[in-house]
């Protein structure tokens, strides 16, 4: 059940980060937070099933703070990539 709190904290988180990352045109509102909340689950299931308890700061810390940190740079990446497709789509239409 603690699972939850850790899904649930980095989807809020998520949803911060969708609104400070500039781009918000270039993505769909719930791509930042699904890949956070995905990210945590992963990195949660991952570290219980190597042992680490859940009274270790490590788990919380990598399935909240680390799921949103990766879910802000794919974030990034993909919005520099929209930048870069529609530059070179406008530059093949000459607009």
């Amino acid at each position: 059940m603690y699972i939850l709190l850790a899904l649930i904290g980095a989807c809020v988180l998520g949803i911060a980060a969708h609104f400070l990352i500039g781009g918000r045109e270039l993505r769909g509102v719930a791509l930042t937070p699904a890949i956070a909340t995905a990210t945590s689950a992963l990195v949660y299931t991952g570290l219980q099933w190597t042992g680490v308890g859940e009274d270790s700061v490590w788990l919380w810390l990598a399935s909240v703070v680390g799921a949103v940190a990766v879910a802000a740079l794919a974030t990034l990446a993909l919005v520099a990539a929209r930048r870069r497709s529609d530059a070179t789509a406008k530059a093949a239409l000459g607009i």
